[in-house]
């Protein structure tokens, strides 16, 4: 069971840094620095709106960007956190 528990907040920190991926990028794109006419760098967009969407787009929903800022991605990273601290309790108490 400990290794279960240990295997569930890595795979929950490691989708952490996956939406922290997809923020800084967007942020990159929105400044100029990437350009999304790059084949590399749209498949890489992609690939992480791919993963990170299923997640955000329920919460979008219902908590709409706070003056032009999306903090969906805040929110979910709280969730997470919290998750992980239900799986610690559950598996290593």
């Amino acid at each position: 069971m400990y290794l279960i528990g240990q295997l569930l907040i890595l795979a929950l920190q490691i989708y952490t840094f996956i939406i922290i991926a997809q923020v800084v990028i967007s942020w990159l794109i929105a400044f100029g620095v990437i350009n999304t006419a790059n084949p590399q760098a749209r498949r890489l967009v992609g690939g992480l709106e791919k993963l990170t969407e299923p997640v955000m787009e329920p919460i979008r929903r219902f908590i709409p960007p706070i003056g032009g800022i999306d903090i969906t991605p805040i929110i979910v990273i709280f969730g997470i956190m919290i998750l992980e601290r239900v799986i610690a309790t559950i598996f290593f108490a």
